[in-house]
């Protein structure tokens, strides 16, 4: 498949930003160069943008003094969680619902917040996000709910995360744990599902025709924009590198090398109409034809 890229004809006359978090803005704790930039760049246009995230464990108050720590400055309003968007969804399916949750405060905040009641008792949905320090009970406490029939809902697919120690189980592979034992497959709101887009595209108050998702994986990122109806940028700072990105059988609109060849272009990522994405992943192979080994 081709890239789309946009034309004269075509282009919107301004941009809204969709921007990843981890792997874009910052990685392992550090910004990523170029972030404080591009970042103090969208706010002095007045360009509209939305920090994402599939990890559901902070607030966007947390999420916003972290980044904060590291020098970008996001305001709370511009940061969108899997857990706001499994709140949102859950919100619109059953208002007023009751969940048994298996997560930390990113989402029984965002749950509350919706006026949901998070209970143990034959609850509506069984709603498992991401913690750091995952119970036995809690998930044994999971899997009597949904023989029960609740219905399963899980915030993301990610099958592991970070750590300073080196990568730990996460959402997804939880979730496959409970499955396997009761044949009960979870409803995914996070990345790629493009709800997680449209909800942060509501919560903008912009529509996917004129606004950009900017990520580092392919399976997620890239294809949820897709899908959503967004054009794409990868970046090369996290998941996908060269090789990895020239395996799947979509393509991202663009494909650079970091944040920073964004900006004093925010206004323009598209210049002269672009360069196909498959020429870039070309461009930027190694000598062996493989992935850039990892900083």
């Amino acid at each position: 498949m081709k890239p789309v890229i946009g034309t004269a004809q075509t282009r919107p006359e301004r941009w809204n930003y969709l921007l990843d978090m981890d792997g874009v803005l910052v990685h392992e704790e550090h910004p990523i160069e170029g972030a404080d930039q591009l970042l103090a760049e969208l706010a002095e246009r007045e360009i509209a943008f939305m920090v994402l995230t599939n990890n559901s464990i902070y607030t966007p108050r947390d999420l916003r003094a972290r980044l904060s720590a590291n020098g970008l400055e996001v305001p709370e309003e511009s940061i969108w969680t899997s857990a706001l968007a499994t709140a949102r969804f859950l919100d619109s399916q059953r208002p007023g619902g009751s969940a048994y949750v298996i997560g930390e405060a990113g989402l029984t905040t965002a749950l509350h917040e919706v006026g949901y009641v998070l209970t143990d008792r034959d609850p509506d949905y069984v709603v498992l996000g991401e913690t750091r320090t995952y119970s036995f009970t809690a998930i044994t406490k999971a899997l009597r709910l949904l023989e029960a029939g609740a219905r399963f809902i899980a915030t993301n697919p990610d099958e592991t995360g970070p750590s300073r120690e080196g990568r730990l189980p996460a959402t997804g592979a939880v979730a496959a744990l409970i499955e396997r034992a009761t044949g009960r497959a979870p409803y995914y709101v996070g990345k790629p599902n493009p709800l997680m887009m449209r909800s942060a595209l509501r919560a903008l108050g912009a529509h996917s025709e004129n606004t950009l998702m900017v990520g580092d994986r392919m399976d997620t990122d890239v294809r949820a924009g897709m899908e959503a109806g967004m054009q794409t940028i990868l970046v090369m700072t996290g998941i996908s590198g060269p090789a990895t990105a020239d395996s799947f059988p979509f393509r991202p609109t663009r494909v650079v090398e970091s944040i920073s060849e964004l900006v004093g272009a925010a206004h323009l990522p598209f210049p002269d109409g672009g360069v196909p994405a498959r020429t870039i992943l070309s461009s930027a192979r190694g000598p062996d034809g493989g992935d850039r080994p990892a900083d």
